[in-house]
């Protein structure tokens, strides 16, 4: 028995002593970053071809949540929460029931995806473009200087309570107005 264990902990110390020297901790977070950002490409693909329009939605919900885990895993914890609580709860819902409002006689094909060919070629040019920009970042001689943010909280809630005051209200106005326009246009004229 103390033979296995011996032979355990010399594994376990030659796993510890590689995992120092290449820096497992960065490959890991690199790989949760990866995988949230696969998984917000492939839950926006779903918005685009579902062909039910209650599909679109809840994709488009699943796209703001990983958005939301893509912040969280740079260390960007204020964007990542508000990511979740504005877009990933608020706006979700919000589209949800504009889409429960309306009629529908037939929900099974309520997001015709006409024109499969031409999405996939723009999808395609869109993610060369992309290569090509990823591209330029990394092979670019100029590097921005690291700055530290600390906690960024209470600097945007001090700017956007007092010196962007107006255009915040403005947007909740405008907001207010957008939802007020779907629910009528929903409803129907000709109704009470």
């Amino acid at each position: 028995m103390d033979a296995v264990l011996e032979q355990v902990h010399g594994l376990v110390a030659w796993a510890l002593s590689l995992a120092g020297e290449y820096d497992v901790a960065s490959l890991i977070e690199a790989g949760v970053f990866f995988l949230f950002a696969g998984l917000a490409l492939l839950f926006a693909c779903g918005v685009i071809f579902f062909r039910n329009v209650v599909h679109s939605a809840l994709s488009l919900t699943a796209t703001f949540i990983c958005v939301a885990c893509l912040y969280l895993s740079i260390g960007a914890a204020f964007m990542g929460a508000v990511q979740i609580l504005v877009y990933g709860g608020a706006v979700a819902v919000l589209i949800v029931m504009a889409i429960m409002l309306t009629r529908r006689d037939d929900m099974a094909h309520s997001n015709p995806s006409r024109g499969l060919f031409r999405h996939a070629a723009a999808a395609a040019v869109t993610g060369l473009f992309l290569l090509g920009m990823a591209a330029v970042a990394v092979l670019s001689p100029f590097r921005p200087a690291p700055q530290s943010l600390g906690d960024a909280a209470p600097g945007l809630a001090d700017l956007m309570l007092t010196h962007y005051v107006l255009p915040f209200e403005v947007a909740a106005v405008l907001l207010l107005m957008a939802m007020i326009g779907a629910i009528v246009l929903a409803k129907g004229a000709d109704e009470s």
